[in-house]
């Protein structure tokens, strides 16, 4: 009779065997769907097997894995995996310590991440309270997804993810990433690499990113390390800029700019609390060069942007997108196929000043204050030294105060306000001109390289108008220019006052010099027309009067030069001089008609003197004021 304690240990032994072959891990996944269910709140399933591999590191592997989304998302899943492996070390599962994961890997990931009215979906109530979660010390991903919607902010992101070899092996394997999407509503694509997802488990640490996207033409290069990228609360990120036109980065980030040619920057960006700054950037926009700090704080009714800029080299026409009009296009000038279009269109219709509408809506979306300085303006045939400018926008009401140019050795110092806070926008323009330099003032003139003398006036007008054309052909208002003493060339004036005995003795022989007493042009202005109110150039040689109308809406001149040569010359014609024609395509010629008729002259020859508004900027030298009046009718 066998030994009841062997019998014994020999069926336990046979049910051990008959056991561990017939075991099956799978009976357990019906606990484990309740278990994780009850901690997320959300449903869970184990579509496949599930197996574990005993040991000092245990592996887990469970197929066809699926998550539930949050309970007010349309969409059903929040997760799911073809295939996942976790390592685990079994004796930190124990209570009181934090469970430790040597690795977990994922074959065909799919995660949703979806902010709604009640938070993100990756908040999971039931989990409140649970102490820390388990330390993953390495992930790897194949073929995975990662997706972002956040539909108020006219939001999504769909990217492919895969982890890669690190360079160093201590290191988590870091993510390549590539896919498309929308910001708030603008079509981009995404690609780059990022460290590994891991390292998100601490919010509270850098997480290292080296992204590029692009948005239309619009390209952006971003890396440096950010701090929680669901929310990102902040972030230490050098970032590349680069486009066809600073417009379009309007629909993108809400800050509305002037059009311009292509740009490229390059600068800091970080973030502190509602502010977005960039900081030490450089780069180019058109043919300028730009550098400076910007920010952008959001929160309030509007965005707010500040900016402190500076350029080396401003190439003039790379202002043009300030009035509405487009750059220069031809030769080595940088320009993009919108403002290709925007100059030829101009130059077809004949007209030179801007008729382009500024966008009230973009003048009435954000408020500014920015302030440029440039160094050295670019302008070929345009006496321009430098430039201070400073932008203040505030719920539609724009003020450039100062908008200072370097001029011909002088200033012209402007104030501009644009009221655009009512359908048709309304400006208001004081400029003031001062010791602009004669000479320099016509560069590219031969006869007037010598000149002396220092120009200046006044400019103060008011106009309707959603255009720079509009604004100025509405415009009331008074314009007035004048120098005092200087010279001038006596070839000049004795073809002004068509000599030809004069004129050509001086250009076979050499030209002289002739002292200029005084010049000025007075103008009233009413609903862009400027109507001469005294107009006189008077030199030791000749005296011009002059009399007529510019219209700044039809963009026309018709001007009425009287020139009588104080010499006597049995060639002297003593005609007048017509300046007509458009502004694009002025005309200056002799009346030939007139040829003789000198009563008329001496009509307005009776005196002549400076306006009273002009008399402070008109210099003779030595601080006295011009000597300009007297009878010329003798």
């Amino acid at each position: 009779m066998a030994h009841p304690w062997r019998s014994a240990a020999t069926a336990l032994a046979v049910a051990i065997v008959v056991l561990v072959l017939l075991w099956d891990w799978n009976w357990f996944k019906g606990p484990v769907e309740r278990i994780v269910s009850a901690k997320t709140g959300r449903s869970f399933d184990i579509g496949g097997d599930l197996d574990v591999d005993l040991g000092r590191i245990t592996v887990v592997r469970a197929g066809k894995l699926r998550l539930g989304n949050a309970d007010w998302s349309d969409e059903p899943m929040m997760a799911s995996a073809d295939q996942l492996e976790l390592h685990v070390r079994p004796f930190t599962l124990l209570p009181g310590r934090q469970a430790r994961i040597p690795e977990l890997r994922l074959s065909r990931p799919d995660l949703l991440l979806e902010k709604g009215d009640a938070g993100g979906n990756w908040v999971f109530p039931g989990m409140d309270g649970d102490g820390p979660g388990p330390v993953f010390e390495r992930l790897w991903v194949d073929d995975g997804r990662l997706r972002f919607i956040d539909a108020a902010g006219g939001t999504d992101i769909d990217l492919a993810v895969a982890s890669r070899a690190p360079k160093d092996t201590t290191t988590a394997p870091p993510i390549t990433v590539k896919g498309s999407g929308h910001w708030r509503g603008e079509a981009f694509t995404l690609s780059g690499a990022a460290a590994s997802p891991l390292a998100l488990q601490a919010s509270e640490r850098p997480y290292a990113i080296d992204l590029r996207a692009s948005a239309g033409p619009t390209r952006a290069h971003a890396r440096g390390t950010v701090t929680d990228p669901i929310r990102l609360a902040d972030f230490d990120l050098r970032m590349a800029l680069s486009g066809r036109n600073l417009d379009d980065l309007y629909p993108l980030i809400g800050v509305a700019l002037p059009p311009t040619a292509p740009y490229s920057l390059d600068g800091r960006f970080t973030r502190d609390g509602a502010t977005w700054n960039y900081d030490d950037f450089t780069g180019k926009v058109g043919d300028s060069d730009l550098a400076g700090s910007a920010s952008v704080t959001t929160g309030g009714e509007r965005l707010m942007l500040r900016g402190n800029l500076h350029s080396a080299r401003l190439d003039f026409d790379d202002l043009a997108g300030f009035v509405g009009a487009a750059p220069q296009s031809g030769g080595d000038e940088t320009s993009n196929p919108e403002l290709k279009a925007q100059a030829a269109r101009q130059a077809a219709s004949g007209r030179l000043l801007p008729d382009t509408p500024y966008e009230l809506h973009k003048l009435r979306a954000m408020d500014a204050d920015v302030r440029w300085k440039a160094a050295h303006i670019e302008a070929p045939g345009w006496p321009l030294d430098d430039m201070d400018a400073h932008i203040k926008l505030q719920a539609g009401l724009l003020r450039l105060d100062p908008l200072d140019f370097g001029v011909a050795d002088g200033t012209i110092r402007s104030t501009i306000r644009m009221d655009a806070r009512k359908d048709v926008i309304r400006t208001d323009a004081d400029i003031q001109a001062r010791r602009l330099d004669l000479a320099k003032l016509f560069p590219k003139v031969a006869l007037t390289r010598d000149a002396v003398g220092r120009v200046g006036g006044n400019i103060n007008i008011a106009g309707n108008g959603n255009s720079i054309a509009k604004m100025l052909g509405s415009a009331d208002g008074d314009i007035a220019l004048g120098m005092g003493r200087g010279q001038i060339s006596n070839l000049l004036m004795e073809l002004a006052g068509i000599d030809i005995y004069e004129a050509l003795k001086f250009l076979i022989g050499k030209d002289r010099k002739v002292a200029i007493r005084c010049a000025f042009g007075d103008f009233g202005v009413k609903d862009g027309l400027m109507t001469s109110r005294a107009l006189a150039f008077d030199t030791s040689d000749t005296i011009i009067i002059g009399e007529g109308t510019i219209d700044l809406g039809d963009e026309r001149l018709d001007l009425l030069l009287k020139p009588r040569p104080k010499d006597r010359s049995i060639l002297s014609l003593r005609s007048p001089l017509v300046l007509d024609g458009t502004f694009r395509d002025p005309r200056f010629r002799p009346d030939m008609g007139r040829l003789g008729l000198r009563g008329a002259i001496a009509l307005a020859l009776g005196s002549i003197a400076p306006p009273a508004a002009l008399l402070a900027t008109l210099e003779l030298g030595g601080g006295e004021d011009s000597g300009c009046g007297g009878d010329y009718a003798k």
